[in-house]
């Protein structure tokens, strides 16, 4: 697929003179800080080296005071609480942080995971009856409930409270609960807005042991859950996300729980310095696996587990489910494939609505964002499920998909979402018209750009710029992910040494090893994914275009600094 390199502009030349003085580093990397905002030597110490002192006060949340009031009280007086938590990554690292904390000073607790298929997202009816039923005076909802009014209206008419610790965007009317701790409220000053839900939970256990004089070091032994949640839930890692993350990985390569050190085990991580990318294709999908495959509850039971023994015998299960979903993605994205392939009309659409009553829930979202790789623009997919058509939609880069879903709305049972992913449900006959309407829309508000994929690259650079103190230095950027990405550099005019091969089970790979010009004695192997149509160019020594990531890889004990290459081009 043909990709587009948008080359990010130069930062201000005054910013970056000064930081590359004051900091002794090449222009090259003060321009990559000044691209992330950096502009001064105090920033660049913050942003180099977090301080959990950076961490802001958790009674700065609005709300967060009567929160630690209500807990007290509900431990003063042996209430039950229980711990209400959605059925994805945040969800569950999210009622396991804010359980294991006070599970190690209060008995009475229990924890509910909603079952996606009977429930669905959120605060359920079920899971309020169930917390009646079962004699509970107070839910702590995470990652959820900053939409649920009417829900949480009917649980204190029956005599259930709610703190509500969400970091969604909410709705016109904010819940009517003891508290509800949410940055995004608009009447909430809180520094940062992009907290995970897990990490409005861990604010909350802060707030409390700042409140009662728990020792801090008390929490940070639950930094590998928070930092598992902000690289699952893809929220930036800027700001307290940053510092969070990069102690987080501290403890998660260091001193992780026994669910997670079981995770890290069966996700051949074991004895590797682990990093968000670890996380987001590794750990992340083996812990979401549970809630897509059967329920979220066996991986908060995997990540409260109390013993290794226990850990062990929970993570077979868990890794039992991300095998069944891998299984299960892989053979209904080739369906999808094969249905595109065979509409000849379907394959030049500016959209993708696809729908088969046997696709399994769990997973259309995946394979929405799988069908993008191949056919790249918006895209719903749909399965039954309790007599509707429910589907998951995913865009592309710059499309606002929210708004083409509900131009479509009076089609709909309901729907929801962001710009980027949606999900919607609709009687089975709709399902025609939907998709003639939705490709209408499409059509006549997506830009030819739009439908092109973009690699925004950070910087223009030569081979020989690649120094060992510009990699170290480079290094010291991570944690990477949104809004801090790992620099994509481009360099041109490179040829191959002469020693490059194509690799893989098809031969599908690039094996390379790149020099610029006539510097022989600088040659840094590179490796090309699903890139082989250039082998033969390549292969005769022509000069080509490379865009890049910087990796290190491990082989046979040796560390040597890699390519990653994004796209190869002979012109752009």
């Amino acid at each position: 697929m043909e990709k587009v390199w948008k080359i990010k502009p130069e930062g201000d030349e005054h910013h970056v003179d000064h930081l590359a003085r004051s900091l002794n580093i090449d222009h090259i990397l003060a321009n990559l800080l000044v691209q992330r905002g950096i502009r001064t030597y105090a920033e660049a110490k913050s942003f180099f080296r977090p301080e959990l002192t950076d961490l802001h006060d958790p009674f700065l949340m609005k709300d967060m005071d009567k929160a630690v009031k209500r807990i007290k009280k509900a431990l003063d007086r042996n209430e039950k609480i229980l711990i209400y938590g959605d059925y994805d990554v945040d969800g569950t690292t999210s009622v396991a942080l804010v359980y294991a904390f006070l599970k190690d000073r209060y008995q009475h607790l229990d924890y509910y995971i909603p079952d996606r298929y009977s429930q669905g997202y959120g605060i359920s009816f079920q899971g309020i009856e169930y917390a009646i039923s079962n004699n509970i005076g107070l839910i702590i909802s995470l990652d959820c409930g900053i939409k649920a009014v009417e829900k949480i209206a009917y649980a204190k008419r029956k005599g259930v409270d709610f703190i509500v610790c969400d970091h969604h965007t909410p709705g016109d009317t904010i819940p009517d609960a003891v508290a509800v701790l949410d940055p995004k409220r608009l009447d909430c000053d809180y520094p940062f807005k992009h907290l995970s839900g897990c990490g409005v939970g861990f604010k909350l256990i802060q707030a409390y042991a700042q409140e009662y004089n728990i020792p801090f070091y008390e929490l940070e032994r639950h930094l590998d859950l928070v930092c598992v949640s902000i690289a699952s839930d893809i929220v930036p890692i800027t700001g307290e996300n940053r510092v969070l993350a990069h102690f987080g990985l501290q403890q998660l390569n260091g001193n992780p729980s026994d669910g997670l050190k079981a995770t890290i085990q069966v996700s051949n991580l074991e004895g590797k310095e682990i990093t968000i990318s670890d996380i987001v294709f590794k750990i992340g999908p083996r812990i979401n696996a549970a809630g897509r495959m059967e329920s979220g509850r066996k991986s908060v039971d995997l990540l409260i587990s109390g013993s290794k023994e226990i850990a062990a015998e929970v993570i077979i299960e868990v890794n039992n489910f991300n095998d069944a979903r891998k299984d299960l993605d892989r053979g209904i994205t080739q369906e999808a494939l094969e249905m595109i392939e065979r509409d000849e009309a379907g394959k030049n659409k500016k959209s993708t609505v696809l729908y088969r009553a046997d696709w399994h829930k769990g997973v259309i979202g995946i394979v929405a964002s799988r069908l993008i790789e191949t056919y790249y623009r918006p895209t719903v997919i749909m399965t039954e499920s309790n007599g509707f058509a429910t589907g998951s939609a995913r865009t592309v880069e710059g499309y606002d998909l929210y708004q083409a879903v509900e131009a479509c709305s009076d089609l709909l049972e309901n729907f929801g979402g962001h710009t980027y992913a949606a999900g919607l449900t609709m009687k089975i006959e709709n399902v025609p018209e939907f998709t003639r309407r939705f490709e209408e829309h499409v059509a006549r508000t997506i830009s030819a750009e739009q439908m092109i994929p973009q690699i925004e690259v950070d910087s223009v650079i030569k081979l020989s710029d690649i120094t060992p103190k510009f990699y170290r230095i480079l290094k010291q950027f991570a944690p990477f992910g949104p809004d801090n990405m790992s620099p994509v550099f481009v360099t041109q005019n490179v040829i191959d040494w002469g020693t490059g091969k194509m690799v893989g089970k098809n031969e599908e790979h690039l094996k390379l090893d790149l020099m610029q010009g006539d510097n022989s004695n600088l040659v840094i192997p590179a490796i090309a994914f699903n890139q082989s149509e250039h082998y033969e160019i390549i292969h005769q020594r022509i000069p080509f275009h490379v865009c890049y990531t910087l990796i290190e890889n491990e082989f046979r004990g040796k560390v040597n600094l890699q390519l990653m290459v994004r796209d190869i081009k002979m012109e752009y």
